[in-house]
């Protein structure tokens, strides 16, 4: 019921969020906005605002709400960004980076994954963003961006996402693998400097043809 639900969400924003230090007075109320249900498969409705990753297609899944919401704090999104996502997923952290930004470009491998997103970004009237088939290894964007989403890990830090930034811009990577995954903030902080913030821990199923370093053997 719809009682229901806005219970759930409720207790979402102030048992999930709130403890884990998201206090983005935007970011509570985007996540009191945004129908997340509408974004998490039938099968897993009911834990839409639980404090879980749900499984999608393809071995993927949705972040928690929490990770979602240090996420996006973390980014600082002002009105004016232009925001680069790589990974669309369920098209929930899309929805909420259009909300936030100036416009989003959304990437991922897989068509089924782009069409269901951008179906629910339009129920929303969320027009803001452009999504598309394509592999983040074999683009090389135009322009810089501003704030750059990678919502799968990579198992170690690669250069090449923050040269895609615009003097000021920031990039969230997860970096690591099983068992320890660092959420990591990088700011270009000039020409050819960037800094390199570490957030908190946490897991995630690492990005798809993220290249790995040939692991030796003795």
């Amino acid at each position: 019921t719809d009682m229901e639900t806005e219970t759930a969400r409720s207790n979402m924003v102030n048992q999930q969020l709130r403890p884990w230090t998201v206090l983005n007075q935007d970011i509570l109320e985007l996540f009191g906005e945004i129908p997340r249900d509408r974004f998490t498969p039938a099968a897993f409705k009911k834990l839409a605002f639980a404090d879980i990753e749900i499984p999608l297609a393809h071995h993927q899944c949705m972040m928690k709400p929490r990770v979602e919401g240090r996420l996006l704090q973390a980014l600082n999104i002002a009105r004016h960004d232009r925001v680069l996502e790589i990974g669309t997923g369920s098209g929930f952290l899309t929805a909420c980076l259009a909300r936030l930004s100036h416009h989003v470009t959304s990437i991922d491998l897989y068509p089924d994954f782009i069409d269901g997103a951008r179906e629910r970004l339009k129920s929303l009237g969320i027009t803001n963003c452009d999504l598309s088939v394509q592999d983040v290894y074999d683009m090389t964007p135009e322009l810089p961006y501003d704030v750059i989403a990678l919502t799968g890990a990579i198992p170690e830090y690669d250069p090449r996402f923050q040269e895609w930034l615009s003097p000021g811009g920031r990039l969230f990577a997860i970096v690591g693998q099983a068992p320890i995954m660092a959420a990591t903030l990088v700011t270009r902080s000039g020409d050819q400097e960037w800094m390199v913030r570490s957030l908190f821990e946490t897991m995630l199923p690492p990005l798809v043809n993220a290249p790995l370093r040939e692991q030796f053997i003795l």
